[in-house]
């Protein structure tokens, strides 16, 4: 079965095409993968494995799924020089294959039995280690009806990596080249944590992190409690499970704020703490860490922290710092985890003291270092990925492997003492289910003291109830004292049984920093890792993926978000700095639409709300500046972002003005291509420039850049003077006045979205039409070409994704002042 480049180099002229005609070195150690996406005259991925000097090939049309239940068809075409692997460019036209090829992927792959055998019975079952790649996969040959090509299908195999569609599309949020990446390890190789690996440089991370102000608030990014340590370790950093409070540090020059997880100022209570860090003269920035106290024997011990407080002398609290979420005027949440504490590390240099100190990482393998705690007596220890960003949630790149089995349980009553005990006998314990209802899960006797007895019956007769808080239990003592379930207690158990009790437990103390409202059980899960590179969209719970919100296309909600997260970077440009108006349709196409200026940005992280009153008759107007925040508003059913003319910096002076050319009805598109030239060359003999976008839906936009200098009215103004006097040169053809009647067979060119508050759909931006149009921007050589101004939408993008902004290019430095069109057009501003 010695593979043959015959048929591949009879399809191509190489005097023409830059593709490899031969050659490439075969893998030493392991056997090569690569994965091209390909834009020939359909997208495309091209799947290669490397087998006997060649790169065996199938066209994947929808590329590969992580679920198990998809079938994707790939078609067996001719075999590809090992050369090929690295070819990146663009196949000329009419040649064959022609369109861009990037690689997608690649790395290296084991088959799983003998790999000639399994390709003559058409079952080729392997492993794969890639980027975007990873764990068994199997190709199977399809019944043909007389294909020149042979149909396989390409399916992933129940394995730790499998993933549901509904939640991750490996296609969507990986869309990019990894041709400057290195290659990967080989699949099964094992993974070494190396204490030797090259420095991070964490300077370089925060110069390329975005500036930002400091938020006011910050939610902490919290561990899932897993059942086994992760199968590649070197992927993941290793740090001690703490014994204590969860902390987060605002630091504002002198303003410092020590805030618990949930969000409570406890600077009062750790006025010490605060001190010191007063006294250490840290940089801006939110800070991320634990707060323990130590035994005697230098061991992290929850009562000991639990009596600092209760006995009101927090001063031998110590400050294990882990993370730092913002720093010195840069937001670096998005920066991997690693980079975020070389700078961190640096920080602390200089800093460290006995009661601020720096969470340093675990070398050893997971599995010794977790024996090590359990030795030592520590609760256990936290994984974390390393190339994770920082993300508000519980997201999975952060795990927690414990010791024993504890956890918080809600306090809901107790029973009286036996013999010569005080306070109370036993605590009654209990959990929360997700309907909110509280279940019984046994008791807690032991771990107290004679003084933690009176303390604790002193706080809990403030909390007497007439009726059980829990639901039905045939377990709870029928002689129970009932209390309000406002307490959190801190128990270390010895298991759980059948019914959903614990046994052998023993308390720690109370938690003052969690609310008794989130006490959940705990279920250990197990990890399922997830590729390297990760985006905004992986760190996302998206509510109900599959709705469908156009029938024309069938695009589902999580379509939307998918296109949103693919086009991030080309749309935020057009989005930042700007005040945004959102259209939420939580019916899809068709349904209520409600177009919002002023919103609750609670539920939406990552947008932001002006703090200058850019309209003070009003609650504050809307910016969507990062991916981030252009996901969670998709999250929210926005279809479309609409942004205002000015900058939210110097809002009274407006920076652009646009020109909407909206048909009426019996107009043809070739006459609105036609009114938009004619606008085009009037604005040139002014001496403006005009830009072009399609508007996603029937029309297209006319945007003229502007050098602030005329406010709201006489921008608005003038452009309604530049609409007059087109309308009175080509009346047959262009109508200053808008409304369906006036319209008839005539092209309005809406100047009303130059008025103070008015808006227009921001490119890159998805209407609410059916077949879910795009607001692309084209160049004025592309007009002529089109064929309408919904030509592209999310099903079809990628197709543009090439040109992206660069129609655009010239954008910025071709705003000009609207003194010299006026004086052309004799208009005087502050006529109205």
């Amino acid at each position: 079965m010695k593979g043959s480049l015959k048929t591949y180099k009879a399809k191509r002229n190489f005097a023409i095409t830059p593709e490899p005609a031969e050659g490439g070195e075969e893998g030493r150690e392991a056997l090569t993968f690569v994965i091209q996406k390909h834009w020939a005259s359909r997208l495309h991925y091209d799947f290669r494995l490397e087998l006997d000097g060649v790169m065996m090939s199938w066209a994947v049309p929808k590329g590969p799924s992580y679920d198990t239940h998809d079938k994707r068809m790939a078609v067996h075409v001719e075999d590809h020089p090992i050369s090929y692997n690295d070819f990146e460019g663009t196949i000329p036209p009419k040649q064959y294959g022609a369109g861009k090829v990037i690689i997608w992927d690649k790395g290296t792959w084991r088959p799983l039995d003998d790999p000639r055998k399994a390709l003559k019975a058409g079952n080729l079952k392997f492993e794969i280690n890639g980027h975007k790649m990873h764990g068994r996969w199997v190709l199977v040959r399809m019944k043909g009806k007389g294909e020149k090509q042979e149909p396989w299908l390409l399916i992933k195999e129940n394995d730790e990596y499998a993933r549901s569609a509904d939640e991750f599309s490996v296609v969507d949020e990986m869309p990019d080249s990894v041709k400057a990446l290195p290659m990967p390890d080989a699949p099964g190789a094992p993974a070494a944590v190396s204490a030797t690996a090259a420095p991070v440089d964490g300077a370089a991370a925060e110069r390329a992190a975005p500036k930002a102000a400091l938020p006011e608030s910050l939610s902490p990014q919290l561990a899932t409690l897993v059942d086994a340590p992760p199968s590649g370790p070197a992927d993941w950093l290793f740090e001690v499970k703490f014994d204590g409070y969860r902390l987060l540090a605002r630091i504002d020059g002198k303003d410092i704020r020590l805030i618990t997880r949930n969000g409570n100022d406890w600077t009062h209570k750790l006025q010490p703490l605060r001190d010191e860090l007063a006294r250490l003269k840290f940089p801006s920035g939110w800070y991320d860490g634990e707060i323990v106290v130590h035994d005697d024997e230098g061991r992290p011990d929850f009562g000991l922290l639990q009596n600092a407080f209760d006995e009101d002398n927090p001063g031998n609290i110590v400050y294990f710092l882990f993370d730092l979420p913002f720093h010195n005027g840069h937001d670096l949440r998005d920066t991997p985890l690693e980079q975020r504490r070389a700078i961190l590390e640096k920080v602390l240099v200089k800093r460290q003291t006995d009661n601020v100190r720096f969470s340093t990482a675990l070398n050893a393998p997971p599995q010794d270092m977790i024996a090590a705690a359990c030795q030592m007596g520590l609760e256990g220890i936290i994984g974390k990925r390393r190339d994770a960003p920082y993300s508000s949630r519980r997201n999975g790149a952060w795990i927690k492997l414990k010791c024993g089995l504890r956890q918080e349980f809600v306090i809901g009553g107790y029973t009286d003492p036996q013999g010569s005990r005080s306070g109370f006998g036993s605590l009654l314990l209990g959990t929360y289910d997700k309907d909110g209802k509280l279940h019984y899960a046994g008791n807690v006797g032991s771990g107290f003291t004679a003084a933690s007895l009176n303390a604790l019956k002193s706080r809990m007769d403030k909390l007497h109830a007439d009726k059980s808080p829990f639901a039905p239990s045939r377990e709870i003592d029928k002689k129970a004292h009932w209390l309000k379930p406002a307490l959190v207690a801190e128990v270390s158990f010895g298991e759980w049984t059948h019914s959903g009790s614990i046994r052998h437990a023993v308390f720690k103390g109370l938690r003052k920093d969690k609310k008794a409202s989130v006490i959940v059980r705990e279920e250990p899960r197990h990890i399922k890792e997830e590729p390297v590179m990760q985006t905004a969209l992986s760190s996302m719970k998206i509510t109900n993926p599959d709705r469908v919100i156009d029938k024309e296309s069938g695009a589902t909600k999580i379509a939307l978000i998918r296109y949103y997260a693919l086009v991030a970077d080309l749309m935020i440009p057009h989005l930042k700095g700007r005040p945004v108006s959102l259209v939420r349709a939580p019916e899809g196409v068709g349904g209520e639409l409600f177009f919002q200026k002023h919103a609750e940005i609670s539920r939406m992280p990552g947008v932001k709300q002006f703090k200058q009153s850019l309209d003070p008759a009003h609650p504050p107007m809307l910016e969507v500046p990062s991916e981030q925040a252009l996901l969670s508003a998709a999250q929210m059913n926005v279809v479309e972002l609409h942004t205002q003319n000015a900058n939210g910096s110097s809002y009274e002076k407006p920076n652009r003005m646009v020109f909407d050319l909206d048909p009426g009805k019996g107009v043809t598109w070739r006459q609105v291509q036609e009114a938009a030239v004619l606008l085009r060359a009037f604005l040139d003999q002014l001496g403006l420039a005009a830009f072009l976008k399609t508007s996603g839906g029937k029309g297209l936009h006319v945007v003229v850049p502007v050098k602030p200098g005329y406010g709201w009215d006489d921008v608005k103004d003038f452009s309604q003077a530049i609409v007059a006097h087109m309308a009175e040169t080509i009346p047959e053809r262009l109508v200053l006045k808008s409304g369906p009647r006036n319209r008839v067979g005539k092209i309005f060119i809406d100047y009303l979205r130059n008025g103070r508050g008015a808006t227009t759909v921001a490119a890159w931006s998805a209407r609410t039409r059916p077949g879910l149009g795009i607001s692309v921007p084209i160049t004025w050589e592309e007009l002529d070409s089109l064929h309408g101004a919904d030509q592209w939408n999310v099903s079809n993008v990628h197709t543009r994704l090439d040109a992206g902004n660069a129609p655009w290019d010239d954008y910025a430095k071709s705003a000009k002042g609207l003194s010299a069109a006026m004086k052309l057009m004799k208009f005087k501003p502050g006529a109205s």
